[in-house]
């Protein structure tokens, strides 16, 4: 067995939700979750399928956005995940509907921080151990860091 570090392509940073998913009908569900949610989100989405043909299935309303999601999918290369990359939309505003399919089993990360994906490799292939997203903390908040957080959160308009 081999652990192995895949880096997330992310040019424009845009948003990705990764997770896993555990049959066929998850890429058409998980369409169906994020155009029932917002009607103006752009999206593209890649599916591992771990069984049968073993393709990757993928779906979406934004080309470049599905490209993204196809090469990452691929690059990644475990069986059963899902990755989402997402434009004009926040994971917070489509994450609790995403984990309401019924064949979504877990969500490793959503963010559009720079990732790192850990795989572990065996003889059967590729699952995920873990995300690595974004930096590590630098230190501790203080009352401007805090002022700033609650301006960005209402400038943004998530907070009143």
């Amino acid at each position: 067995m081999e652990i192995k570090v895949i880096k997330l392509k992310n040019p424009k940073e845009y948003n990705v939700i990764i997770g896993q998913s555990h049959f066929i009908k998850s890429v058409e569900d998980l369409y169906e979750a994020l155009v029932t949610n917002s009607p103006s989100i752009k999206f593209g989405i890649a599916f591992n399928e771990s069984s049968g043909p073993r393709l990757i299935r993928f779906i979406g309303n934004d080309d470049e956005l599905i490209e993204l999601a196809k090469e990452n999918a691929s690059n990644i290369g475990a069986g059963h995940l899902f990755i989402i990359f997402l434009k004009d939309s926040y994971p917070i505003n489509v994450l609790n509907r995403i984990k309401m399919v019924q064949e979504v089993v877990t969500i490793f990360a959503a963010s559009s921080n720079p990732m790192e994906i850990v795989v572990l490799e065996t003889d059967l292939g590729r699952g995920v151990l873990g995300v690595i997203d974004g930096g590590s903390p630098l230190g501790f908040e203080d009352e401007e860091e805090v002022k700033k957080r609650k301006e960005l959160l209402r400038r943004i308009g998530y907070k009143l």
